[in-house]
């Protein structure tokens, strides 16, 4: 695991985990520059998904214990804010349910938080890892090429979000994604299925903040009541990870969350 850093260190840090199997340039090199006139951002790359590192993702656990670890060397286990992207959202329940380290305002990303036994994870993964990771690494299969190429051009009322999405997962971005195995990513999407965060997440002093992406559906809003006990639920009238695709808005809107400005 990396972490890479952007800005002025005497600003509040700002952490943010990337989404499901997603590269961290993808996913938030868009809004470092909005963001660090008023953090100093962090960025976590996980194992087994960074090109300078010959690492393997064991477990969503493993990965969170050395993010613990890094945060109480550099930061005195105590940072400002932290940002979960989709599957981001589930290290953010982890770090706060086991209380190693303290963060004064968490924002879950639109996560779907699913949870489900280490069977059934296993059997869905198998399914998935068939489709994704071809998808995402270009290895392997003409058919995923083609249905790249088919989406991104099919023009219907989603196609900019689809177009705008799939970028954010290094999908058709040209990027060659040599450094991530098979292997990785299985453990990654696996261990975030059976995973358990705990339910009615509260800690002392943090704010926990959900940016609740209405399109998704009612179903998601109840998983947030469920897991987090008095979540501040921020509405929009969006799909998933939507308000992440524009820059601009979603820095303004992290800050609102934050009290920043």
């Amino acid at each position: 695991m990396k972490v890479y850093t952007f800005g002025d260190q005497s600003k509040p840090v700002m952490m943010l985990f990337p989404g499901t199997c997603c590269y961290w340039k993808n996913n938030f090199g868009h809004v470092i520059e909005g963001l660090k006139e008023y953090f100093y951002v962090t960025i976590v790359s996980y194992s087994g998904f960074d090109e300078t590192e010959h690492s393997t993702f064991i477990s969503e656990l493993d990965e969170t214990k050395k993010i613990e670890q890094y945060i109480q060397e550099y930061f005195n286990g105590h940072i400002f804010a932290v940002y979960g992207c989709s599957l981001g959202g589930s290290f953010v329940s982890l770090l706060l349910s086991r209380e190693n380290i303290h963060i004064d305002h968490a924002i879950i990303g639109s996560s779907d938080m699913d949870q489900t036994s280490k069977l059934l994870a296993k059997l869905q993964t198998a399914l998935v890892m068939s489709i994704i990771y071809p998808l995402i690494t270009g290895k392997g299969s003409r058919l995923a090429k083609k249905f790249i190429s088919k989406r991104m051009n099919t023009q219907d009322e989603n196609a900019n979000y689809r177009k705008k999405f799939m970028e954010l997962m290094g999908i058709g971005s040209g990027i060659d994604f040599f450094f991530i195995s098979k292997e990785s990513m299985k453990n990654q999407f696996c261990s975030d299925l059976y995973t358990k965060v705990g339910q009615q997440i509260q800690v002392p002093h943090t704010t926990i903040h959900v940016f609740y992406s209405k399109k998704m559906g009612e179903k998601y809003r109840k998983r947030y009541e469920k897991y987090f006990k008095q979540p501040d639920i921020i509405e929009f009238d969006l799909r998933h990870e939507e308000l992440l695709l524009d820059a601009s808005r979603w820095v303004k809107e992290v800050c609102k969350a934050c009290q920043i400005v």
